[in-house]
């Protein structure tokens, strides 16, 4: 677009929605994370200028992108090519179990590396640290959440090789595949623990998805893991707002 004469590059958040920020001459919207955004706010993009060209990117779209994809409303491309020397994640779906998450970040700690142990209730977060703090006496256990300032969060969050999930029944498949993303980002082999809680009767959905975050595990298969949420959950609504569902 820059050689047909748009030469300027405006990054923003949803705030370039707002009704004050008029656009000069608007050629192209790049929308990254494409699964992060409701169906209003991607209308209201595309209204943006009549006949804008429109490129999404997500390593998991949302079953309705999907499926307006496959039945040819929109165009798709793959990128299935993985950088280079980066290993695909070892994935592991277990109950929770105190001795073995003691064994996998005592692993990770002797090769130098750092562990992602992902508790998804603010609340309780601070006695969840306490209890991994006295499960591995001497590893360094900070915590951090969304309600922490930028500046704290980066100090906690390094790179890391192991992730260690708890309740990861309780999420979604998209979710579960970007978390996983968070690491193995080196030339080392990552580690993925999707742990559930003992003796829990998983719903059928749940064990769907834990099942196919542990099949495909290779590189580019973001695609097939879509793919099988648009199975599991439904098309969603063409006309309409909901983004995934049964007719």
């Amino acid at each position: 677009n820059i050689e047909k004469g748009y030469s300027e590059i405006l990054i923003g958040t949803h705030r370039i929605l707002s009704k004050d920020v008029k656009f000069k001459n608007l050629g192209l919207i790049i929308v990254d994370e494409e699964q992060r955004f409701g169906v209003e706010h991607k209308e209201k993009l595309k209204a943006l200028k009549e006949n804008v060209d429109v490129l999404t990117l997500s390593a998991t779209p949302i079953p309705r992108t999907l499926h307006m994809s496959l039945a040819g409303i929109r165009d798709m491309s793959l990128l299935e090519e993985p950088p280079q020397e980066r290993h695909p994640v070892q994935t592991y779906v277990m109950e929770n179990n105190p001795e073995f998450i003691r064994e996998a970040i005592h692993r990770e700690i002797s090769r130098g590396g750092q562990v992602y142990y992902l508790y998804n209730r603010v609340e309780s977060i601070s006695e969840e640290a306490f209890r991994v703090q006295r499960l591995v006496p001497d590893a360094n256990v900070p915590y951090a959440h969304g309600q922490m300032s930028g500046r704290a969060l980066e100090r906690i969050m390094g790179d890391a090789n192991t992730i260690i999930i708890q309740d990861a029944d309780r999420m979604g498949l998209s979710q579960l595949y970007q978390l996983r993303g968070r690491v193995g980002r080196s030339n080392r082999i990552a580690y993925a623990y999707l742990m559930y809680k003992r003796d829990k009767m998983l719903r059928e959905a749940a064990e769907k998805r834990l099942q196919t975050i542990r099949e495909f595990t290779e590189f580019g298969s973001g695609f097939k893991i879509a793919m099988r949420d648009l199975e599991i959950r439904g098309a969603g609504n063409l006309l309409g707002a909901e983004q995934h569902g049964h007719m």
